[in-house]
């Protein structure tokens, strides 16, 4: 069964391990480890009927070699690749591309959940742009502090095995009519945010 709630994932450190990345002379992708539950967490998003649209900054080649290795292609309705579009997030030409391939209308942002690592790209172009930010706060390799307001998410998970739940959890409150993006939030209250 569809479900209400719309799924724009990040991949880098959300899904697949930077630390892994195998490039060639060109800097393509060639293979990348899974980090630990993605992929199972990725599958069960899509087996239990979420659409779900890949928002992520880089080259096309790179993401197409990753998610054949993992035959995970399948599990994307949309496929919006910063080289693609000319853009990379936070600009809000990488959510509306996203938008318009799902054939989405600004009336359908309030079920929109954006998950991604980056706070300086993910969060805040969520944010800027309407929808749900969910940071995934795995990886080493990039900010775990907010700037300002903008960086600072509506929701915050520790791995992607969490995001199966928040994700049911966020469609119950949309089917109960509850807005699902929070405000007010200061920086020191971020862990305040986390999945309950």
């Amino acid at each position: 069964m569809e479900k209400q709630i719309i799924l724009f994932i990040d991949s880098g450190d959300t899904l697949i391990d930077e630390g892994t990345e195998v490039r060639d002379d060109e800097g393509v992708v060639i293979k990348a480890d899974l980090i630990a539950g993605a992929g199972e967490a990725l599958r069960l998003i899509h087996d239990e009927g979420y659409t779900i649209a890949l928002v992520a900054d880089g080259n096309t080649p790179s993401f197409d070699n990753v998610y054949a290795q993992h035959r995970l292609r399948y599990c994307f309705d949309a496929w919006v690749i910063s080289e693609t579009v000319g853009f990379q997030k936070p600009a809000p030409q990488m959510f509306r591309t996203a938008m318009d391939q799902l054939m989405l209308s600004d009336t359908d942002k309030n079920r929109i959940v954006m998950v991604g690592n980056n706070l300086r790209r993910d969060i805040p172009g969520a944010n800027r742009f309407g929808i749900v930010s969910v940071w995934l706060d795995w990886s080493p390799r990039y900010p775990r502090e907010s700037r300002g307001e903008d960086e600072i998410p509506d929701y915050v998970i520790h791995s992607p095995c969490e995001l199966p739940s928040l994700l049911q959890n966020l469609e119950e409150a949309v089917n109960r009519g509850e807005a699902l993006k929070k405000t007010g939030f200061s920086a020191d209250q971020i862990q305040k945010v986390q999945l309950q």
